[in-house]
């Protein structure tokens, strides 16, 4: 059993968020809130004298994404137990925190109950999703499986089409021909399912494939 406090930092770019939870915390002898930051340079700074058990992160942050800020945290000080804090409950976000090192992940709308919940469960050394996070992860894992596997001929292809390449300069690049470039190219629409190089681009920067 836990003698000492959960010591619990917080993260968000809203101090309004910030004063919220603080005061949904406050009273519970089992928690003692460290300190805040608003952004990840504040939050960097702080973990270089100081630390904490759990850190309640925004993934939105004003100099770098919350994701980054995950990753670069649970690297240096694997001690530290993240739960992602979100208005987003897309898998994709979910998933994204998750690979950077996230113990937990809560919507923005979660209840006292449901926060604390949360702390304590990933300061004992589990995982916690919300039930929303969880299911939005569930069928994000689904998708991914479903995804074709592509060549790394039509990756690289892929990788010059979204950055604005046309068939001739993609040719030019590889050294192959415009009719060949121009194969891959309908592989790639009929394997991903798209009609044009708009839907194309859109399909791969969402699945992660650029």
């Amino acid at each position: 059993m836990r003698n000492s406090p959960i010591k619990v930092f917080i993260v968000d770019d809203h101090q309004m968020v910030i004063e919220g939870i603080k005061s949904l915390l406050f009273g519970e002898n089992h928690i003692e809130l460290v300190g805040c930051a608003n952004t990840a340079q504040n939050c960097l700074q702080f973990f270089k004298i100081k630390t904490a058990d759990v850190i309640l992160m925004d993934i939105n942050l004003p100099d770098t994404s919350g994701i980054e800020l995950c990753d670069s945290i649970t690297k240096k000080h694997q001690n530290v137990k993240v739960i992602a804090l979100s208005t987003h409950n897309q898998g994709t976000y979910v998933r994204k925190m998750i690979e950077s090192g996230a113990k937990g992940y809560l919507l923005k709308n979660a209840d006292k109950h449901e926060i604390l919940k949360a702390i304590e469960t990933v300061s004992k050394g589990s995982n916690y999703l919300t039930f929303e996070a969880d299911r939005a992860l569930r069928y994000e894992n689904e998708l991914q499986n479903k995804i074709p596997k592509l060549t790394k001929r039509e990756k690289e292809i892929l990788i010059l089409i979204a950055e604005g390449l046309t068939n001739i300069q993609i040719s030019e690049k590889l050294f192959i021909s415009t009719d060949t470039v121009d194969s891959h190219r309908k592989n790639l629409h009929t394997k991903l399912n798209v009609k044009n190089t708009a839907m194309l681009i859109r399909f791969a920067t969402e699945n992660d494939l650029l």
